[in-house]
């Protein structure tokens, strides 16, 4: 992390600095590093996180310490594994009272914020104003918890978190002071409900199958072939969309009845059987997978492009990065609980104009349990 060990220097220098840098942190949920172009996706292309990349720097090398949702989030706030700061499963409950690096900088002059995913079932602390989903949160009209309670917003997730980001970067902050904003999203995490403007996206083509995706894990123990998330027979009815979400107002609906009620209609008359109706399932995932990418990047490049208009852009930090990977058909299977490189290895992309040159890529070991301490 050789080219971030200034950052949390010039955070925390007081006036020793006459403009300290924003920080903006936009994160997602289970974001594999092969459905990035920027990482050489063959499925799909993400020019707003791209465009991140190529004004900064791509690590090659980032690793979690702990692949599951809360745990990597709790690394990532702490700088410590999750023994030392004692969330280790999604069932454990954070400690708030514990250092944090929203903290470290707020004690230092900079304004706090999370909206979004926070999944810690403990409030925030260290943030000056949060906002925040309930557990793992849905994908369409998610109630979201602040100091002032719980209150339902309609519309589709992901948008919504954007929204409440730039309304704060618009309206809620004090502009003479530097900010650390965090944007959390929800997707693309499983059930994979993607929104309203991408519910076609990729219908016309048939996703290429990873060279591993017929794995018959011969030569390993039996556990790889007994793991229960195989895209040939751990997928729901309700992850391949054979039911209908329950969660949406009406209006929603018809909008969602309009994209799949055909596809599953075709679907049912073709009486899949086999590879054949492995491949469907396949096809249907990662269409679905990648379609919550493609609202991801959508929103990305609307933050990016309200930084650029009101003139933060040259003096903010962007990061981008996931909580974990993913597992894309790779070995037959989706999730990530299994502790092979997709699984283990996750996006960081970061821009700092004037300060990291353009287009720099990283090949450094580095881990999500780098980020507080740089």
């Amino acid at each position: 992390m050789k080219l971030y060990t200034l950052l949390l220097t010039l955070a925390l220098a007081g006036t020793a600095f006459a403009k300290r840098p924003n920080i903006l942190f936009i994160f997602t949920d289970d974001h594999g590093y092969q459905a990035i172009s920027a990482y050489g996706s063959n499925r799909n292309k993400t020019p707003n996180i791209d465009r991140i990349a190529s004004e900064g720097v791509r690590f090659e090398n980032c690793f979690v310490t702990n692949s599951i949702c809360g745990p990597s989030r709790a690394v990532i706030l702490t700088g410590k594994h999750s023994h030392i700061n004692g969330f280790m499963t999604n069932g454990d409950r954070f400690n708030g009272e514990q250092q944090t690096f929203p903290k470290l900088l707020q004690k230092n002059g900079y304004q706090t914020a999370i909206f979004g995913k926070w999944h810690l079932k403990s409030d925030p602390t260290g943030f000056d104003i949060w906002k925040v989903l309930l557990g793992q949160g849905p994908y369409y009209n998610p109630p979201m918890k602040s100091v002032e309670g719980t209150k339902k917003i309609e519309g589709y997730t992901t948008d919504i978190i954007t929204d409440l980001s730039l309304e704060w970067l618009k309206e809620g902050r004090d502009k003479d002071k530097p900010f650390m904003l965090m944007c959390q999203h929800k997707a693309p995490h499983r059930n994979w409900q993607p929104g309203p403007d991408h519910l076609n996206l990729y219908d016309d083509i048939e996703m290429p199958y990873p060279e591993t995706f017929w794995d018959d894990y011969k030569g390993r123990t039996i556990a790889a072939s007994t793991q229960a998330m195989t895209v040939a027979n751990h997928l729901s009815a309700n992850d391949l969309k054979l039911n209908q979400p329950r969660n949406l107002t009406s209006a929603q609906l018809q909008t969602w009845n309009a994209a799949y009620e055909p596809k599953n209609k075709a679907f049912k008359e073709a009486k899949l059987e086999g590879k054949e109706r492995i491949k469907w399932q396949y096809q249907r995932y990662v269409k679905d997978y990648l379609r919550c990418v493609a609202s991801v990047d959508d929103n990305i490049g609307r933050i990016l492009k309200y930084l650029d208009q009101s003139g933060l852009a040259e003096n903010t930090v962007v990061i981008y990065s996931s909580d974990q990977g993913w597992y894309l058909g790779e070995h037959g299977w989706y999730d990530k609980r299994w502790m092979y490189e997709e699984s283990f290895k996750t996006p960081l992309v970061a821009r700092w104009p004037g300060k990291i040159k353009p287009g720099t890529v990283n090949r450094d070991f580095v881990s999500n349990l780098d980020f507080a301490q740089t």
